[in-house]
């Protein structure tokens, strides 16, 4: 059985990176949008027998329930990787054999991108990774079975990923799809999202709202959500 895992974290303090250029509440929209037009993908993707939303945040938990997925609610959450190693186990005992994490922050995904990681799975023992833009990060992780090594998201994931794969003997395979590759951290994913022609509603309409549309930026709107942004090449602090 393949299953798609989908963690979910408290909105409310979504997105702390970005909080030397929008505040909360902006941030909060911001990550509320990316997960309208993520929940929109998933349910026209094909490819997975099962999904399962695991999260101790009501808005989500209520939205997986609406589309009939599986609800893993948790009473606390202390890391992703501690959310999503708890869920695999659980998963692997209702008989899932293949489970993939998708994160919600990846603005561009698309049905059939989220079809093409099921389209990748080996035999066990394997596993397939898309790494983030930068080339370090995990954005998505199948693992087959879905407790085949333990999860380090966070800093420097993609190549501790990839030793856990070799430590177990698991084939690898690095999948590539750009769309999967962004998610938005840093203020130089905005940018960079900003300027894609392949937007989807939710994520178009916040853009413009914070001034990232074309016509907002013609106009100069938007600056009054911002906080002092560094120059060209000057480091922030994050």
């Amino acid at each position: 059985m393949k299953a798609l895992l989908i963690p979910v974290k408290d909105l409310r303090n979504a997105k702390q990176r970005l909080a030397p250029w929008l505040s909360q509440s902006d941030r909060t929209e911001l990550a509320a949008a990316i997960f309208d037009d993520f929940c929109e993908a998933v349910v026209r993707a094909r490819g997975m027998d099962r999904i399962f939303l695991i999260s101790n945040y009501e808005p989500a938990i209520d939205r997986a329930r609406k589309f009939g997925w599986d609800v893993i609610r948790e009473t606390e959450q202390h890391s992703e990787s501690a959310s999503v190693d708890a869920a695999s186990r659980i998963c692997a005992g209702c008989g899932v054999t293949s489970l993939a994490r998708v994160p919600i922050d990846l603005p561009l995904a698309t049905p059939q991108d989220i079809a093409s990681i099921f389209t990748a799975i080996r035999p066990a023992p394997s596993t397939v990774i898309v790494p983030s833009r930068s080339g370090t990060g995990t954005n998505t992780l199948m693992r087959t079975p879905p407790a085949l090594f333990p999860s380090h998201f966070g800093p420097n994931s993609f190549p501790k990923h990839l030793a856990e794969a070799k430590s177990c003997g698991a084939e690898c395979i690095v999948l590539r799809n750009e769309r999967l590759e962004l998610d938005v951290d840093d203020f130089d994913d905005l940018q960079v999202l900003a300027a894609r022609t392949d937007l989807s509603d939710a994520i178009r309409r916040w853009l413009e709202r914070a001034g990232f549309g074309n016509a907002a930026r013609t106009a100069g709107a938007g600056a009054a959500i911002y906080k002092t942004i560094p120059p060209a090449g000057e480091a922030c602090e994050k």
